[in-house]
């Protein structure tokens, strides 16, 4: 059988991208940990993880009728943010592909009668919620793939994606993978006029005190591996307008086991501020066959 051999729920904030006198000036003096975690994280786990592909749950991929899989053999190019051309600019990229694996999750799918299809159009644009982490954690020469967030499936359309994701890897033998959701939890930004003032990763700049109780709260419930109540409390956490709706963590939620996941997050680094957003990266350490019920 394959295995998930570790999972993270990771940040992808740009400003991860800005050069480190930049991310220092920024952060009034030190840099955010939002970066250094990261480098940690390389450091003490995907460097020593035994891995032979990355998933990762794309919160800047949003599709509409399904989710999507990347099926290339390898994807490849220039990458420029749209969204953010000053900060990501150029960025050049070569990520490997795991099509035996993408065709598994789709055909899985299909018989499950879940919304997920392969992908290998060789103009399908990329995103950076895969291309920042693969800076950092990537390089290796190893598949990354990656799922997109469908912006009509609900909570429980996120679990069943996220169950078959991990199905389809149990499926294939000897297969070891690391999933990766990519993003932030809540998603309020400052206003331009008032952004800048709001830079650095204080929680203080978090939009609401309101917005930055609710990320506490389930940063400290991931901690304790009771991923049934983040799930659960879906409903009251959609007020604080999670990025992506939260579907990165779900999908990863749905391949851990949903509810009856129970395997803790390590913080690698501070919850931070993103203008306005909340940030933080936490790593699930899974026992042997990917289980995550270590309540």
């Amino acid at each position: 059988m394959g295995e998930i051999v570790g999972a993270g729920l990771l940040s992808h904030a740009p400003v991860i991208m800005f050069p480190e006198p930049a991310r220092v000036a920024a952060n009034g003096g030190s840099d955010f940990t939002l970066a250094t975690g990261l480098e940690r994280l390389r450091r003490e786990v995907t460097d020593t993880a035994g891995y032979d592909t990355v998933v990762v749950f794309d919160s800047h991929w949003a599709t509409t009728t399904e989710a999507v899989i990347t099926a290339h053999p390898r994807r490849r190019g220039l990458f420029t943010s749209d969204e953010m051309p000053s900060a990501i600019s150029r960025l050049p990229y070569d990520l490997p592909g795991d099509p035996a694996l993408a065709h598994a999750v789709a055909g899985l799918a299909a018989e499950r009668k879940v919304w997920i299809e392969a992908n290998d159009d060789p103009h399908l644009p990329v995103h950076y919620a895969t291309l920042n982490l693969w800076t950092y954690l990537g390089r290796t020469g190893k598949p990354w793939v990656s799922v997109s967030v469908c912006r009509t499936a609900t909570t429980e359309d996120f679990l069943r994606i996220g169950e078959v994701v991990g199905e389809a890897i149990a499926g294939l033998a000897g297969r070891r993978v690391l999933l990766l959701a990519s993003g932030g939890l809540s998603h309020r930004f400052w206003p331009l006029g008032e952004l800048r003032n709001h830079m650095a990763g204080d929680p203080a700049n978090i939009v609401t005190p309101e917005a930055r109780a609710a990320d506490e709260q389930r940063i400290a419930w991931l901690e304790a591996g009771r991923h049934d109540e983040v799930i659960r409390s879906m409903p009251a956490y959609r007020r604080f307008a999670p990025e992506a709706r939260f579907g990165h963590y779900l999908m990863l939620a749905g391949a851990l086991g949903g509810e009856a996941c129970g395997a803790r997050g390590r913080r690698f680094g501070a919850y931070e501020n993103g203008i306005g957003t909340g940030q933080v990266h936490l790593w699930f350490d899974l026992p042997a066959g990917g289980g995550g019920d270590g309540r």
